[in-house]
């Protein structure tokens, strides 16, 4: 029998799912950022508890972390150099001389993970394609190992000049580091980032090598963890791109897992897309620190081969640290129940991006927060039981809540407590809304078409005002919506993605090149994934970024070619060309004839199947409408009235069941409260499914 856990470390708790024939078992406990795996054993020894189970019994582990984003964003990774071409040292530092604010002149850009007198010049040199220029000198690889020892670096990447298409140079000098410096980690440019566009290719290796030690450690003493608590399966770590993977290779590539937490969210709603049989869905993902909204197409979240992490200007695309790693797309904002809610220099209230977290938290948890949260304003607007917080186990100070909201929201605007935290409320609410609106226009599609699946600790108490304010009339909160990230690791296949650039024109592709290119790639791939998944068949899925000549950015395509062979031939230039005519038509409205199309890169993504979980269930047409176990006031956000909303016990309700609004829906791990627009459903399989009322 698979018993299997999934464990999610976030900004404010960790969440831990366990999973067997007989049903799951939930927990949610406060992150301890000191040590992150105590929180994470806390949280399993408490689902083994649950279940009955013994440690022993457990087939296997998959986690994920937001360590390796925090040690970016806190600059607290490990001291790390680098080693570049002579005449490329500053490369990080000058990054692409783009400005992400076009006319402020005291711009912030941060600083580069390396400093200046840790980034090494090496004389040697490779062109564009792949021919040596200058060969490599060893003795300056040499000296750089001495002056980086000296200064007690615990990493050190190496990022050359095109060695996306020759990587001798690069191997060559992390043979000799290896050597010289037998315990410091190596990162290369060409096995982390094998992608042209330098700037970004060397900001990745700088990241991956600058959380590589503490990562290690950190992956390390939670394997020991688990062995000492008993637990002996595979240790799988999720992947930003929305696979998992080994710990071996999670150990190599640290960097892929930044985006691990929502990645498991957006495969968890991608999941539940599939068994209510929704093609065009929005996924809703608020926690305690952040919320995280992705679109979801046919079951499979969106995903991009870039990210940014510890921006300047949070909401800013361009001020922060480039990454160039599969990832899964979607838009984050500071708007957790934690994130603090003040005044700005114009008397407005605003709300994040900062977050009390765990530590000292929402004035609420009575842990020593002063600072008001969204939290705290749901705890005023009635949307939260004080006495039966995460299942009764915290309980909540609600006068505390209020005077925080009133001292630093509501008594300098003249506001009582109740209208100063619907304020706080709606600025959050209107924030993700408008991050929906622009992400789903950038993708150019419609945003009240889609059906949101909503799921996170916050998130099913603001999802039906967030539907409201996108005209969105389905909204569907799963079961175990509370630790939707955690469950969604255990939907998640075992998958690597490999990704080279080979810069090729469809009038004069080279079809050998491009059959060994693609042939090479999944050698790469294969072990990896059958480490993770032994004995399992393997799907292979193939993607070229293609533009038009003399444009600066690509557009991804799914190539139309079988996938179970090379079979690139003198008929796929053409296929190729009407692919991505077909995709860039979706995007910008229109193709543009008569110019020829270049490919700059090419990725495979190796996957074993994913866990079978889809049922195709329906909605029944039963419409009981059971008896509440009582009633709460609840200010409702169109008017500002204060009305009375029936509470209901989740695990009270049968498929079926019919739910008008207002009212709230209790669980252990969160609560959905239907407003007075929507009217709500139980599901076969015990979904919520919250449906407009037609006016």
């Amino acid at each position: 029998m698979e018993i299997r856990i999934g464990v999610d470390i976030g900004g404010t708790f960790t969440d831990v799912a366990l999973e067997r024939e007989a049903g799951s078992v939930a927990a949610k406990t406060l992150t301890t950022h000191d040590a992150p795996e105590r929180g994470a054993i806390t949280g399993i020894r408490e689902v083994l508890e649950t279940a009955g189970l013994a440690a022993a019994e457990v087939t296997q582990v998959i986690y994920g972390t937001t360590l390796a984003t925090n040690l970016l964003i806190e600059r607290k990774g490990s001291p790390t150099g680098l080693l570049t071409t002579r005449g490329f040292r500053d490369s990080v530092e000058m990054r692409n001389e783009n400005r992400y604010e076009q006319y402020d002149i005291n711009i912030d850009l941060p600083d580069p993970l390396v400093p200046r007198r840790l980034r090494r010049p090496i004389t040697e040199r490779i062109d564009a394609r792949g021919r040596v220029l200058t060969p490599l000198h060893p003795q300056d690889v040499v000296d750089a190992a001495v002056v980086l020892e000296t200064a007690g670096v615990q990493a050190v990447a190496v990022g050359f000049m095109h060695s996306y298409v020759n990587a001798d140079h690069e191997q060559q000098a992390g043979e000799i580091l290896a050597h010289h410096l037998p315990d410091v980690e190596i990162t290369l440019s060409s096995e982390v980032s094998p992608e042209m566009r330098e700037y970004e290719r060397l900001s990745t290796a700088c990241a991956n090598a600058y959380v590589q030690p503490l990562m290690s450690r950190h992956l390390d003493g939670l394997a020991a963890e688990l062995q000492r608590i008993g637990i002996t399966c595979p240790l799988h770590l999720m992947l930003s791109g929305g696979g998992i993977t080994t710990i071996e290779t999670a150990r190599r590539f640290p960097v892929r897992l930044v985006e691990s937490g929502p990645a498991g969210g957006a495969i968890f709603a991608g999941s539940i897309a599939r068994d209510l049989g929704f093609s065009d869905v929005l996924s809703y993902d608020m926690g305690g620190t952040t919320a995280k909204i992705c679109l979801i197409q046919d079951g499979h979240p969106q995903t991009s081969r870039s990210f940014e992490v510890a921006r300047m200007y949070r909401f800013m695309r361009g001020s922060g640290l480039p990454l160039r790693i599969p990832v899964i797309e979607m838009v984050e904002i500071g708007a957790g129940g934690g994130s603090i809610a003040h005044l700005d220099a114009m008397g407005r209230i605003t709300v994040g991006p900062e977050s009390a977290g765990s530590d000292p938290g929402p004035a609420a948890y009575d842990l020593g927060g002063l600072e008001p949260t969204v939290t705290d304003a749901d705890v005023v607007l009635g949307k939260i039981d004080p006495a039966n917080f995460a299942d009764g186990r915290m309980q909540l100070d609600a006068r505390a809540a209020s005077e925080a909201i009133s001292r630093v929201i509501g008594d300098p605007l003249g506001l009582d407590a109740g209208s100063a935290a619907l304020g706080v409320a709606e600025i959050v609410d209107e924030n993700m809304s408008n991050a929906a609106r622009v992400h789903t226009v950038e993708s150019g599609q419609r945003v009240e078409t889609k059906t949101m699946i909503a799921f996170g600790g916050a998130a099913p108490l603001h999802a039906a005002r967030l539907a409201e304010k996108l005209s969105i009339r389905r909204v569907v909160i799963p079961p175990g919506a509370g630790i939707g990230s955690a469950i969604g690791f255990l939907r998640a296949p075992v998958a690597y993605e490999v990704t080279r650039t080979f810069h090729q024109r469809l009038s004069a592709l080279d079809i050998d090149g491009a059959n060994s290119l693609l042939d090479s790639m999944r050698l790469e791939a294969t072990p990896i994934v059958e480490a993770g998944a032994p004995g399992q068949p393997l799907h292979e899925s193939r993607l070229a970024y293609m533009r038009y000549i003399g444009q600066g950015h690509e557009v991804g395509v799914e190539l139309p070619i079988t996938i179970d062979a090379a079979v690139i031939d003198e008929s796929s230039p053409a296929q190729f060309l009407s692919a991505y005519e077909r995709e860039y038509e979706r995007l910008y409205g229109r193709a543009i004839p008569g110019v020829d199309v270049e490919i700059l890169s090419w990725v495979l993504t190796l996957a074993s199947p994913a866990p079978p979980h889809s049922t195709h269930e329906v909605v029944p047409d039963s419409k009981r409408v059971p008896p509440p176990t009582g009633s709460r006031a609840v200010m409702d956000a169109d008017s500002g009235q204060v009305v009375q909303a029936d509470l209901y016990a989740r695990s009270d309700l049968a498929p079926g069941d019919s739910v008008p609004g207002p009212a709230i829906i209790v669980e252990a791990n969160t609560a959905t409260l239907v407003t007075g627009s929507f009217h709500a459903t139980i599901s076969a399989g015990g979904h919520i499914v919250m449906e407009a009322v037609n006016e």
